[in-house]
């Protein structure tokens, strides 16, 4: 070309989550069933959609104001819904002015990092979840800043590192919370929200929290909002309905202001979100007039509990499965349904590997690993996709020095459930005792 065609930072675009996909369906095609457990879709892991909320999607489609434009800045009438369910919990209070939609969580943070000057940085979680640290790289034309989440204390923020990084760079401007979080399954106490906060004013910075899974806690945790610990500072809240209702294929989701009058540059950034979304005209129609209807129907308070129990009861499971495994750390989820397992420290070697029966599959598996400089973490998650047919996602690929990977709670069958766990754990017990030069006398399950 007679000129670049990408913007420096465009190649810190990756999301591993679906990049593994194309290797699993090479051995799919050869005929073998894939167990996966590297994208968080509940309907592909046979969560049922109740009968009443298909009927309220349904009644919407044949009427023909479904079928039109809606506000740019999203339905007035779901705007006041969302905004006095948030004014309920007695925190910031919001308009429905303060409500922006877009076409699902993924655009939203990607127009949030776009219209940011390059130098201005967010830093977020590590392990990170590769939309947002992603976006933020590209925007920065750079590498992403990243605070360290601790697998040793239940996943929560190292407060110390965070601080540092905050105090000594002064392009940070503001703190990126997943709560709870994609990819630990960690739900942040109170106390920790407040240091949060405490911190924000203390360097006069932006707090961002992803709280599209919110209400997706169980086994007695219960996830508190921003909006609640937030006081007189400004903020953005990110929500949608992909994973609650579940309906991801609903791209829906959007944002909430809180304080923009706090600052003046905020103010701007809320108005320049605003106003391209007026460029785009609107977000989809469908679900933004669902969202009331679903939410306010008498059967959705159970619903939900019901489906929050069933998670919970799989993270029992997945903790009787794999807590007694040696060599990794594991810690019991509390919200969202993904769990991020880690190696104990230098336990990976290049030379470990997982049985295959198919001289086809390990002919692909060879390939795969000839890939220069790969992480010890990807090297097993290859291996197991090779070996067992289950695809996870290395923790590597989640911005982190940490070598593990993460997996979800949300197949349906619990008898399925566990065989995959226990399928798994016997993989991870017959991997690190593993060489290429030594005889492994007990192989996993089939």
């Amino acid at each position: 070309m007679r000129q670049l065609l990408l913007r420096p930072g465009a190649e810190e675009l990756n999301y591993e989550i679906r990049g593994i996909v194309k290797k699993a369906r090479m051995i799919e095609n050869l005929g073998y069933p894939i167990t996966w457990e590297n994208i968080g879709d509940p309907i592909q892991k046979h969560n049922t959609i109740p009968e009443w909320m298909k009927d309220i999607v349904s009644d919407l489609v044949t009427q023909d104001k479904t079928y039109g434009y809606a506000d740019s800045k999203g339905m007035l009438e779901t705007r006041r819904f969302l905004a006095e369910l948030n004014n309920q919990n007695q925190g910031v209070q919001i308009s429905p002015e303060d409500i922006l939609f877009f076409n699902g969580l993924g655009d939203a943070i990607a127009k949030l990092y776009q219209f940011l000057i390059p130098t201005a940085r967010i830093i977020g979680p590590s392990p990170a979840y590769s939309t947002h640290s992603s976006a933020e790289a590209a925007h920065a034309n750079t590498s992403p800043i990243t605070y360290k989440l601790d697998p040793d204390n239940n996943w929560y923020p190292d407060m110390e590192d965070l601080y540092n990084k905050v105090k000594y760079n002064p392009a940070i401007v503001g703190i990126l919370i997943i709560n709870p979080d994609n990819p630990t399954g960690m739900v942040y106490p109170r106390e920790v929200l407040e240091v949060f906060v405490a911190m924000a004013k203390e360097f006069n910075l932006l707090l961002i929290a992803d709280e599209i899974y919110q209400n997706i806690t169980y086994n007695g945790h219960k996830a508190i909002s921003l909006a609640e610990v937030l006081g007189d500072l400004p903020g953005i809240s990110l929500k949608g309905i992909s994973k609650e209702f579940p309906w991801p294929g609903s791209r829906c989701g959007w944002m909430e202001f809180y304080n923009r009058d706090a600052s003046p540059e905020f103010n701007k950034l809320c108005l320049t979100l605003e106003n391209a979304k007026m460029i785009e005209v609107c977000s989809t129609m469908l679900p933004q007039l669902a969202i009331p209807r679903i939410m306010q129907h008498p059967k959705y308070a159970a619903y939900r509990q019901e489906a929050n129990s069933r998670i919970g009861r799989r993270s029992e499971i997945m903790e009787q499965v794999l807590g007694k495994v040696k060599g990794i750390k594991f810690n019991k989820t509390k919200g969202a349904f993904y769990n991020t397992v880690v190696f104990d420290e230098h336990l990976l070697k290049s030379d470990q590997y997982l049985p295959v029966d198919d001289i086809r599959i390990q002919s692909l598996l060879n390939h795969w690993l000839e890939e220069k400089d790969m992480p010890h973490d990807k090297r097993f998650v290859y291996n197991l996709l090779a070996a067992a047919q289950i695809c996870v996602v290395p923790v590597s690929s989640f911005c982190s020095d940490l070598r593990g990977f993460r997996v979800t709670l949300l197949e349906e069958d619990e008898e399925v459930f566990r065989e995959t766990f226990e399928k798994l754990a016997d993989s991870i017990s017959f991997y690190l005792s593993s060489s290429s030069h030594k005889e492994v006398s007990r192989a996993p399950h089939a």
